[in-house]
């Protein structure tokens, strides 16, 4: 990112960039595992898996199932999830007091996931923050989700502030594509669930954030909260 770029909203993937959900989502995907008479995978490779949702996280652990297999262990595990969305799911240290410094100033951020509405609300409202959010679209807000740019367009929208003044975060190729896509600035974060044989520096992002701290870092810079 230019050290000249200046924004006035930030909007935030969630999985994996603003909130920590692996423990819980990776704990459901074992039981549905264990359940169903399959070998446990290993938590580190499950981790990386979890930005790719349900449907990932499924053909993950459930490699060569047919199709309507597949679908039905999709939407067991949406349904197990649904019952555990934030056992230990916490947000990345730091942000909690980023956030905090963001509602003083009346500065717009917002979650743009695509994650299902009916876990999207009660995650945050669990962690305390889905009121202060400007704006909240999940996955099924919209008939596209990311990586079309039109819910980071609604998130806009939503914010009230123009999509060049707006700089969307994430931990996956489709969220910088989307964000370009509509026009904003873009960040991706190195410390999110990001397969080994993916990149971050391969996504075009106009900047790479290698931990939580750094992220905040560059947030508080783009509002002129640096000092």
């Amino acid at each position: 990112m230019s050290r000249a770029a200046k924004f006035d909203a930030i909007l935030f993937d969630l999985d994996g960039t603003l909130v920590d959900t692996a423990p819980d989502m990776v704990a459901v995907l074992l039981d549905l595992q264990a359940s169903e008479g399959y070998p446990p995978l290993s938590y580190e490779l499950a981790r990386s898996y979890v930005s790719q949702g349900a449907a990932g996280l499924i053909k993950l652990g459930f490699p060569g199932v047919p199709h309507l297999e597949h679908e039905r262990l999709r939407l067991a595990f949406l349904d197990r999830y649904e019952q555990a969305v934030c056992v230990h799911s916490t947000l990345f240290p730091g942000l909690a007091e980023l956030l905090d410094r963001l509602d003083v100033k009346a500065l717009p951020w917002g979650i743009v996931t695509n994650k299902p509405a009916r876990m999207t609300g009660p995650l945050l409202a669990a962690l305390g923050i889905g009121g202060r959010a400007a704006c909240a679209i999940s996955g099924d807000t919209m008939p596209v989700r990311k990586p079309d740019p039109a819910p980071l367009l609604l998130a806009s929208e939503q914010t009230g502030v123009a999509p060049q003044r707006s700089v969307y975060v994430g931990d996956a190729a489709r969220d910088i594509e989307a964000g370009r896509a509509a026009g904003m600035h873009t960040i991706a974060v190195a410390y999110g669930y990001i397969t080994v044989d993916d990149n971050p520096f391969d996504w075009d992002a106009h900047e790479v954030a290698a931990d939580p701290e750094e992220l905040a870092i560059l947030l508080l810079k783009g509002v002129n909260l640096d000092a």
